[in-house]
């Protein structure tokens, strides 16, 4: 049963947390990550992301990055400034993007139960990563990303979220990119109630942030000697299966390999139907391809018997039966001739990449859902790298887990 534990948060002012609030530090580049943050010294990218601070060439795992990721961590705590809770607490989250509206659970969770995979995974982490966002966590002493959660939704959570939601927020904006972010501390009375729910919950899925939730438990690991602590769990914010939003993770690759447009476009139609179509799919099992100035639809048919879920995803069957075998792409997590665009940036992001001659051809996939995901990860299974693109963000630096 998942345990949820409230805690202290580190928290910006009300008046400061727009200014405070960033990204996540994986969703943008060094570059990116510099503009965001220009002529705003508040934003928490100079401690998620502090190279941006100290020149165009310094690597980003550089010991100098976390040592200036503390020492702006500390000031950002006295001019934002971060107050921390009186006694520990649990919070609702609601993003709002146009339409669509989710709300979660933010709260620590515990790292025995990401060990013995209560807390489900899909994903395999890159020990790269695991090393920079443990080396993170053991600089600042802190928790400053919180791990995306999904759950079978729970009347017992809905009911504590209903009346929270009622109360006045602790934080409310819109950022710039038009995401609403609201943030309400749960009562007092309603903290048990929680507890109690998610005690009643079997399972936890990670949607987004295996590489937060790994470091985490590698940091419990390192300070183990300690005792027990807030480094027995880390941050993350839970939202019901029934409220998720994923995007397709679409695919661009820069040539062709032996091909031309119309040869290539002659060989997809020896194994598929290959139509003229729409720039999005309208269904699991097919796949929209804009090449040289078109789109076209390409139906992947029934999946195969006998293949897991995880082969049967689509990103999964265009690899094994078009990427790899007629354009000779390898292990995507390597190969530099192919690109991923979250879907967030919609299908014209595709055809200006294959129209700038940067790219080749392009891909637009059905989005996985979230059923999918969940079988996965209780089968014990891995989806392809770049299977999926949860909208929208979290945002940094708004509740941060002090350890």
């Amino acid at each position: 049963m998942a345990k949820l534990v409230p805690f202290r948060a580190l928290r910006p002012t009300p008046e400061s947390a727009a200014r405070v609030a960033a990204v996540p530090y994986d969703v943008v580049n060094t570059e990116e990550a510099a503009a965001l943050a220009a002529d705003n010294p508040l934003s928490f990218l100079h401690v998620s992301r502090a190279e941006i601070g100290l020149g165009a060439d310094v690597n980003p795992y550089d010991p100098a990055v976390y040592a200036r990721a503390a020492q702006n961590f500390a000031r950002l705590k006295q001019i934002a400034p971060l107050v921390v809770e009186e006694r520990p607490s649990v919070y609702v989250y609601r993003l709002r993007m146009g339409a669509h509206e989710q709300t979660g659970i933010a709260a620590s969770w515990s790292v025995d139960d990401y060990d013995a995979d209560v807390i489900k995974k899909h994903e395999k982490t890159r020990r790269d990563k695991e090393d920079d966002r443990t080396r993170h966590i053991l600089e600042l002493r802190a928790q400053t990303g919180p791990v995306f959660l999904t759950y079978k939704a729970s009347p017992a959570v809905d009911a504590v979220v209903s009346r929270t939601v009622q109360t006045a927020p602790l934080f409310d904006f819109t950022a710039v990119d038009n995401v609403q972010h609201t943030i309400w501390r749960v009562a007092d009375a309603d903290v048990q109630a929680l507890v109690e729910a998610f005690g009643a919950i079997p399972a936890m899925y990670i949607a987004d942030g295996h590489h937060r939730a790994a470091s985490a438990a590698r940091a419990r690991k390192e300070l183990g000697a300690a005792g027990p602590g807030p480094w027995d769990t880390f941050l993350a914010v839970a939202f019901p299966d029934n409220q998720m939003q994923v995007l397709p993770y679409n695919r661009v690759v820069k040539d062709l390999a032996s091909y031309t447009p119309a040869t290539l476009l002659a060989k997809l139609r020896e194994q598929f139907t290959v139509k003229e179509g729409p720039a999005t799919p309208s269904r699991k099992g097919e796949v929209a391809m804009f090449l040289d100035g078109t789109w076209y639809t390409i139906d992947l048919g029934p999946a195969p018997s006998g293949l897991s879920a995880a082969d049967a995803l689509d990103v999964s069957r265009l690899q094994d039966t078009v990427l790899t075998p007629l354009l000779g792409i390898g292990d995507v997590r390597s190969d530099k001739r192919i690109d991923f665009v979250g879907g967030a940036r919609g299908t014209a992001e595709l055809e200006k990449l294959v129209q700038s001659g940067k790219f080749a051809v392009a891909f637009s996939m059905f989005p996985v859902s979230v059923d999918d995901l969940m079988q996965i990860s209780d089968a014990g299974g891995i989806m392809p790298p770049k299977s999926t693109w949860f909208e929208p963000k979290l945002r940094d630096g708004l509740l941060s887990n002090e350890i």
